[in-house]
């Protein structure tokens, strides 16, 4: 193919696709770490891979013939697998444009074939560089952060992780598929691009299955899903609670607690029976709440004296993105307005109702966090209940979602006692109840981030004022701390005053020593908090997604469950730190793909609703087949808005799109995965 010039795409079967590689090109392949052969199975033409022994990774590179290929033709680029091995392989499948990657990671079982696709998502043109915005992903494959030059594809790239001695890769091709037209519109001519959503919060320039025209179609799919949930009334062999109502019987509590049973760590129900928590966060009806302030041209909106005036709202959280400069926004809410739109005027009544009888017959037994209490508390699901910690911070600190709470002020738990106290009557003492998550994602940093940060703060702040404590009772005169330090604190209260950087690797001791010190204050402080009014329930940890070993460490020493925030294809490698044998739930994880009207993936990649669905099957099994991870809670409930919540995150990760319509392929696989999930986490499933 020359340079520039755009793949003509063939039509077996009406399926476009272009051959970029395939083995009797013998010249076309360069290989790192590996050894390979061009052989033949079945008749077809393969090249085997063999990794080399003692290697962490292996590679295999497919450059351009001319410089470059032209994909802008197709939406997928893709690579046909084999792996006849025993060895479950982790691959990341890559293409690279002007120094920058695309890439997806994917498990591949021992025996399976798979045609790896991975979509290719388009750099924005330069034309249309100030029409969108608010939102992480655009509009036909556009992608501001993640996109490439699909014109000018340089190389595709297989990475291989988690090979034996043994392991042997089949590839047979290498292929662009699906057709792409690019869109009139990106020229920069945008006269026909708005309004660019429709009535139900949709794009209005695709059709796709399952999109919703009409009201009619929306009384049509309540119909629907009456006959799917009547020919699905749930796991036969779950208790009231979800719990194995065939398995152990143990020790009924009335509460839910954990316990570690032959071998691999359970939650036990109240009623005594073994409890695996499958989970999905986010059940409410106002998920799809979108900013409309400088862009209301772009949606179809109704009259705000009309019955869905009520959607309207402000909003004012948006710690990233273009919302993040102004002080409030206005907002409407898509997925609120449907609902009504469906369910009539006790639409709420309705939608509550009803979600505890799709969570069942989907094979979903816990309600994740960020999730409705008028929901939970119709006590027919397990649940989560989600608090947060801190008001002041540490000023010198720094993460995605904020700077992190300080643990040494006095009022850190003030907020959190009265959250739990407002508790105490309710979830406290509901058995339905499963315990509490405190707070989300906190930017733990390395092993010395937090003490480094507080050195960075002012005076006044309280852990700065512990850890001035702290070095002088050991060193007592400031001058044996500067020799250790290589600083010049004239004394302890220059310490305190002065913000400079210091020598992290002359410091690292001290650093070290109370970083442990401000995890082992956080989770406490934490935990007491939780167990002075619900002493009968878990403390589920801060759900980890940045974090080093000392703050897990300081975790086990108080929460019944460690919580991770865990987007990858797998959990099989989560690891505690040596020594820490606790029970571990997924607090959040996802898959999204576009070939359903949506602009971004989200954090995990899939091809289409079907892989969507196989990723889930595979990620859920992984954390089944974990001795340590009691549960996995999906994020999230129903898709974002398709132009982007406040901090611009506009994912395709529901079990419902906006229009509250389920995704079937991925309610199978949750219905799938429950069918099997107990035996299959038991001894009997080994």
């Amino acid at each position: 193919m020359f340079p520039g010039r755009q793949a003509q795409a063939e039509q077996p079967n009406g399926a476009s696709v272009e051959v970029l590689w395939s083995p009797q090109k013998a010249d076309g392949y360069r290989l790192e770490r590996a050894t390979a052969e061009v052989a033949s199975r079945d008749g077809v033409s393969i090249l085997r891979i063999r990794p080399e022994a003692g290697a962490d990774s292996a590679m295999v590179r497919f450059p351009a013939p001319e410089k470059t290929w032209n994909l802008t033709a197709f939406r997928y680029v893709g690579i046909e697998l084999h792996n006849p091995s025993a060895d479950t392989l982790r691959v990341q499948w890559r293409a690279r444009s002007k120094g920058k990657n695309l890439s997806r990671d994917y498990i591949l079982e021992p025996g399976e074939r798979v045609h790896l696709r991975l979509t290719l998502r388009r750099v924005v043109p330069e034309a249309l560089k100030d029409v969108f915005f608010g939102m992480r992903g655009f509009p036909e494959l556009l992608d501001p952060e993640r996109g490439i030059d699909v014109a000018t594809v340089e190389e595709l790239a297989l990475t291989m992780r988690g090979f034996s001695a043994n392991t042997v890769l089949e590839v047979q091709k290498v292929l662009a598929s699906e057709s792409f037209q690019t869109p009139p519109w990106w020229s920069g001519d945008t006269s026909n691009l708005f309004p660019l959503i429709d009535e139900f919060g949709q794009y209005r320039h695709r059709d796709w299955p399952g999109k919703i025209h009409s009201a009619a179609e929306l009384a049509e799919r309540i119909r629907e899903e009456d006959r799917d949930l009547a020919a699905h009334p749930g796991p036969g062999d779950w208790d009231q609670f979800g719990g194995w109502k065939s398995g152990p019987i143990l020790e009924a509590t009335g509460h839910f607690r954990v316990t570690k049973h032959e071998g691999r760590w359970w939650l036990v129900d109240p009623e005594g029976r073994l409890f695996w928590s499958h989970g999905v966060d986010c059940v409410r009806s106002t998920t799809a709440v979108t900013p409309i302030t400088d862009r209301e041209h772009w949606f179809q909106l109704p009259p705000v004296d009309s019955p869905f005036g009520v959607f309207y709202g402000r909003g004012s959280w948006a710690p990233h993105g273009y919302y993040q400069k102004k002080e409030s926004y206005r907002t409407f809410c898509f997925s609120g307005a449907n609902l009504l739109l469906k369910y009539g005027t006790n639409w709420e009544k309705t939608f509550n109702e009803r979600m505890h009888q799709r969570l069942r017959s989907w094979g979903i037994n816990t309600i994740g966090n960020w999730s409705d209490p008028a929901i939970y508390s119709m006590r027919r699901t397990p649940y989560v209940v989600t608090l947060s910690s801190g008001a002041r911070r540490i000023e010198g600190s720094t993460g995605y979602w904020g700077r992190f709470a300080d643990p040494f002020d006095p009022d850190f738990d003030r907020g959190l006692l009265a959250a739990m106290e407002r508790e105490a009557n309710s979830s406290a003492k509901d058995p339905w109840c499963l315990g509490y998550f405190v707070d989300n994602e906190l930017s733990w940093g390395d092993e010395l981030s937090l003490a480094v940060a507080t050195v960075r703060s002012p005076a006044d702040q309280p852990a700065k004022k512990v850890f001035q404590e702290r070095l002088r009772q050991k060193y007592g005169d400031v001058a044996k701390l500067n020799a250790i330090w290589g600083t010049s604190f004239a004394s302890w209260d220059d310490f305190l005053q002065k913000t400079d950087e210091v020598d992290q690797k002359k410091a690292r001791e001290d650093l070290a020593a109370f970083c442990s010190e401000i995890a082992e204050t956080y989770f406490r402080r934490c935990h007491d908090a939780v167990k002075k009014f619900a002493p009968d329930k878990l403390y589920l940890g801060c759900r980890f997604a940045w974090v080093n070993d000392r703050a897990i460490r300081a975790a086990a020493l108080y929460c019944d469950v460690i919580s991770f925030n865990r987007y990858d294809v797998s959990v099989a490698s989560l690891r505690l730190p040596d020594g820490i044998d606790k029970p571990v739930i997924i607090g959040e994880f996802h898959f999204g793909a576009l070939d359903r009207g949506m602009f971004h993936t989200g954090l995990r990649e899939a091809a289409d609703q079907a892989d969507r669905a196989e990723c889930y099957r595979r990620y859920v099994k992984s954390a089944l087949l974990h001795p340590q991870i009691v549960g996995t809670h999906w994020f999230q409930l129903m898709d974002q808005a398709t132009t982007g919540r406040g901090d611009g995150e506009n994912y395709q990760i529901g079990f419902l799109d906006v229009c509250d319509t389920p995704y079937p392929e991925i309610i199978q696989a949750a219905r799938d995965i429950a069918s099997v999930m107990y035996t299959l986490r038991s001894s009997q499933g080994r």
